[in-house]
């Protein structure tokens, strides 16, 4: 009799890092699936998961994962020097190959193949395993809580005794789906909303959120065949640079979320626009850990210019690890659910979502990555 497939969860050394690859709900699916299940002692614990609740659903949990796992998950599994690969296994997690070389020299040395999450296809059967979505997701939901617990003022429309207060002004740069869910975010808070994307497809999902919809209506295809904004020339930047100007100094907040896959972050948001912003005035940069929005973004620091805060958050997801993980965990078991045939592992190359997604194969980049 064959042994199991044994998949591994990896313990995220990253100190940023709360989130955990698999929950044990997950886990009691792939172990039902007659697989074996290793926990990294302590994996889930900032996550709000105990090493008890993966016991209990038949996980067994070591210090360290055991040599001989064929499947190792994770978060984000080259995020630290201090990671350890098991030779010969296929690794499961966010990277940044497309910019990282040391990635690709790793999985050549460990003989490792490697899924790269954030090269999900978008097409309609692979929207289960998308983390991108889940996980900007929450970034954007949190990026409004912070406006609302950072802003000097109230959200909503207020009317009291002692006079009207308007409600407060909060413009979102970027209409994707962490954009999306910040705008509905602050807008169930009473926030006056206005929501800007280079994509003129975008102001229905906008508008449908309740928020008003600006573009500067640039005039070419704006839109990449998978839906995510195109880079935009350098008289084109100049000109949305100009256009959302006036709209960032009449705003108590701004939430930029825009980013384009594989490149730096689109610079929206100039250092003499900060200065310009009216005092108490606040920049959640979501897009920080990709370089940043706004010229003045400094990553995992809160920095005051002219009276205006500009928050660089590093990570996200990582403050609603409970969640973030639970919802990363299905994308994971999604994939898994795709490996695995009649107990055995079949890395499927005619399946267009593992096509796409494995970058590595045995320590060999794969052409088109």
């Amino acid at each position: 009799m064959s042994e199991k497939i044994t998949v591994g969860i990896l313990r995220e050394n990253d100190t940023l890092e709360n989130r955990v690859s698999l929950v044990p709900k997950d886990v009691k699916l792939l172990i039902q699936m007659g697989l074996s299940v290793e926990l990294e002692d302590g994996a889930g614990e900032k996550a709000g998961f105990l090493n008890g609740q993966y016991e209990d659903v038949g996980a067994k949990v070591s210090m360290k994962l055991s040599n001989g796992t064929n499947i190792i998950t994770s978060v984000n599994a080259f995020s630290s020097k201090d990671n350890k690969y098991i030779k010969d296994s296929l690794v499961i997690s966010t990277t940044n190959v497309r910019t990282d070389n040391k990635v690709t020299e790793i999985c050549e040395k460990n003989n490792l193949s490697l899924l790269a999450m954030e090269f999900v296809p978008r097409i309609a059967r692979a929207q289960k395993l998308d983390s991108l979505s889940s996980q900007a997701s929450i970034a954007g939901y949190k990026a409004g809580l912070i406006v609302a617990n950072s802003l000097n003022k109230y959200l909503p429309l207020m009317m009291t005794a002692a006079g009207t207060i308007p409600p407060a002004k909060v413009l979102v740069l970027g209409a994707g789906v962490a954009g999306l869910q910040a705008i509905a975010t602050v807008k169930r808070l009473g926030a006056e909303v206005t929501g800007y994307d280079i994509r003129l497809a975008a102001g229905e999902q906008i508008r449908s959120l309740g928020a008003k919809f600006i573009s500067d209506e640039v005039p070419e295809d704006s839109e990449v065949k998978d839906g995510y904004a195109k880079e935009q020339s350098e008289e084109n930047q100049k000109s949305q640079l100009e256009f959302i100007k006036e709209h960032i100094i009449k705003s108590d907040a701004v939430i930029s979320t825009a980013a384009i896959p594989g490149r730096p972050a689109p610079r929206l948001i100039e250092q003499k626009t900060v200065e310009l912003m009216k005092p108490g005035s606040i920049i959640v940069d979501v897009s920080a850990p990709f370089g940043g929005n706004c010229e003045c973004t400094k990553l995992g620091e809160i920095i005051t210019v002219n009276d205006t805060k500009v928050y660089g958050p590093s990570n996200l997801p990582s403050e609603m690890a409970f969640d973030a993980s639970t919802v990363y965990s299905k994308n994971i078991l999604s994939l898994i659910e795709l490996l695995i045939k009649d107990e055995k592992m079949d890395i499927n190359l005619q399946d267009e979502i593992i096509d796409a997604m494995l970058v590595i194969e045995k320590g060999k980049k794969r052409i088109g990555v």
